[in-house]
């Protein structure tokens, strides 16, 4: 079984910039800012739910897809449902934003029935420096690509982070597949 399926030209630039301007004038969750995560040390990012952004059920649409191709190519797990929004995370420089190492599962009801986590890269590479997002499936550490519109998925429980933008903003859009808890 392949453990990081990566898609190049998953979304087109233009679907990218729709996502970005849509989301660019919609809440903040600052529940995820400051919540769990009080002094930012593990998670310092901005995160806009997309269920919550009017004309955006086409991107859902289009994540299905791609996850239900994915699944059926690569990864043959039972996929029941996709049970939270997609969201958008932007990485702020200015901020010092970054996600450190962590899994897609958890003690969470939901969390701990997400079996495939699928991340959309948003920005220009060109846009920011450091962000990268990288996917440990083994002992080797895999960067995901940089390019606009490219996606990567990979099993939920899966370790992986979002090193420290130290330039510019770098927005991503991720899912979670749902089904049964894995045994």
């Amino acid at each position: 079984m392949i453990m990081v399926h990566s898609m190049p030209n998953a979304f087109s630039a233009e679907e990218c910039e729709r996502i970005i301007a849509a989301i660019a004038s919609s809440p903040v969750d600052e529940a995820m800012l400051i919540g769990h995560n009080q002094e930012k040390k593990f998670r310092n990012a901005e995160l806009v739910w997309i269920d919550e952004v009017g004309g955006m059920g086409w991107v859902m649409e289009k994540l299905i897809e791609l996850v239900r191709k994915s699944n059926t190519n690569h990864f043959d797990f039972d996929i029941r449902e996709f049970a939270e929004s997609p969201q958008v995370a932007s990485y702020n420089a200015s901020a010092g934003s970054h996600f450190s190492w962590h899994s897609d599962v958890g003690g969470r009801s939901t969390a701990q029935k997400r079996k495939l986590t699928l991340v959309v890269q948003l920005s220009k590479s060109s846009s920011y420096e450091g962000g990268d997002l990288e996917i440990m499936p083994g002992a080797q550490i895999f960067a995901a690509s940089r390019a606009r519109g490219s996606a990567s998925i990979f099993p939920s429980y899966t370790l992986h982070q979002v090193t420290p933008v130290t330039s510019g903003i770098r927005n991503s859009l991720t899912v979670w597949a749902h089904g049964p808890a894995f045994r």
